[in-house]
């Protein structure tokens, strides 16, 4: 041991370092995995707690992501706020940590009331999905974000493969099992992270206040300080609803319509998650290069709009698998319309813009469900004059065209190539006045 010591000195990495866009992939992904690996058994575990009266579990389970949709709402901002004034190290750090000790906290939980805390305050910790997005733009120069957004999805699409299928597999042992795995991969997560990954933003290049940002209001308020920024942030959110259709009745609408049992569901969702993640992760990046973020916009909304035409016309499974590739191509679309989004505002609100993203997510999260549900219901009745199950993903491909004319308007002016357009008002950088 030396006689002295000395502090380390801060090291920031250099734009688009491999090392830092690698932890933060693996960040997101092993968020993914871990949220997966509790998929399966939540909703068991929920149904134990109330008796095995699956109706009750049924009101319960949309109780638990409504909690943790508004979560995720009020906490995208504040996490995203406090990165641009603290830096994202930190919050990267402490909310992995936090995930790692609320999943052993739900392992623990004797009652349902205690699991519905750490349900809440899961939504919470994960809110920190703003910050890697953040993380990315403070080292990705903007003609190559959509590229490394993309990597982010690709990293979303693994760990819903990858979660459930883990999940499951530990689930048949003990319904608490995959809580202390989850909370496993967060606190590795933490360790690593510690080890490896250098802070992002400089000090110089930080917000002076977190507060005057630190809320959904104030948040949302920076994509009201560009027209640009309000119309994208418009598509971006009929986007997000159109996209609640996948995992809100996709289950019960295969189910339904093809007889399907759970294993042919599980695979495939698995199939869905695989080419996802093969357009984010390895197509994104080349065709905005190629064909530039405006076209990959639309274009990516257009593949959109068809996957979901061809779901809901689908009378027979092997149709319905067959608009798998459309489905996948429409990723390329959301990475695109956040890089446009990022290029609208300065380095010290890029935490504030992306958790102003993650609420516009959090906001469809909570109203979708309810929404596409209750269509499907209707569709299905037996009373119903409609008798159309493909009704949901109709609704689904109405909204997505409504994603594309905004996104086509807002856009009709816009150039090939980078983009230097610092929003000038001071909501945007965030300057304490």
């Amino acid at each position: 041991m030396s006689a002295t010591a000395t502090p380390a000195t801060p090291t920031f990495p250099k734009p688009e370092s491999r090392a830092a866009v690698l932890f933060i992939l693996i960040t997101v992904a092993m968020d993914l995995i871990a949220l997966g690996i509790i998929a399966p058994v939540l909703p068991n575990l929920i149904e134990h707690f109330e008796g095995g009266d699956i109706s009750r579990a049924s009101q319960m389970i949309g109780y638990f992501t409504l909690a943790w949709a508004t979560m995720q709402f009020l906490c995208s901002p504040i996490i995203g706020a406090f990165s641009d004034r603290y830096g994202r190290r930190p919050i990267m750090l402490l909310s992995c940590f936090g995930l790692g000790v609320d999943y052993i906290f739900m392992a623990l939980a004797p009652t349902l009331g205690w699991l519905f805390v750490g349900r809440v305050i899961s939504g919470i910790t994960t809110s920190n999905i703003s910050t890697a997005f953040a993380y990315i733009t403070d080292i990705t120069p903007p003609e190559r974000r959509a590229k490394h957004f993309g990597l982010i999805g690709a990293a979303f699409g693994l760990g819903f493969v990858i979660g459930p299928a883990i999940g499951g597999l530990l689930g048949q042992h003990s319904l608490r099992m995959p809580f202390w795995v989850a909370a496993g991969l967060s606190l590795a997560n933490v360790m690593y992270g510690y080890f490896v990954l250098p802070e992002s933003l400089a000090p110089e290049k930080r917000a002076k206040s977190a507060w005057h940002m630190a809320n959904p209001v104030g948040s949302l308020k920076l994509l009201q300080s560009h027209r640009d920024l309000s119309g994208l942030a418009t598509a971006l959110t009929i986007f997000y609803l159109a996209h609640n259709a996948l995992p809100t009745v996709f289950v019960v609408y295969t189910q339904y319509r093809y007889g399907w049992n759970p294993r042919q569901v599980g695979f495939s969702l698995a199939c869905i998650g695989v080419c996802a993640a093969i357009v984010s992760g390895g197509l994104v990046g080349t065709y905005v290069k190629k064909f530039g973020e405006r076209f990959s916009v639309l274009s990516g909304l257009c593949y959109g709009v068809l996957g979901f035409l061809g779901f809901a016309l689908a009378w027979r499974g092997w149709m319905l698998l067959a608009s798998f590739p459309l489905i996948a191509l429409w990723g390329v679309a959301g990475p695109a319309i956040q890089s446009l989004m990022s290029r609208r505002v300065d380095h010290s609100s890029q935490g504030k813009l992306q958790g102003a993203i993650n609420s516009l997510r959090s906001i469809t999260t909570m109203v979708a469900p309810v929404m596409f549900t209750q269509v499907f219901s209707y569709a299905i009745a037996p009373g119903s004059r409609l008798k159309l199950p493909g009704t949901p993903y109709f609704l689904a491909a109405v909204l997505l065209s409504m994603s594309l004319l905004v996104a086509a308007y807002v856009t009709r002016g816009f150039v090939a190539g980078p983009v230097v357009a610092p929003a000038p008002e001071p909501v945007a950088s965030d300057s304490g006045h």
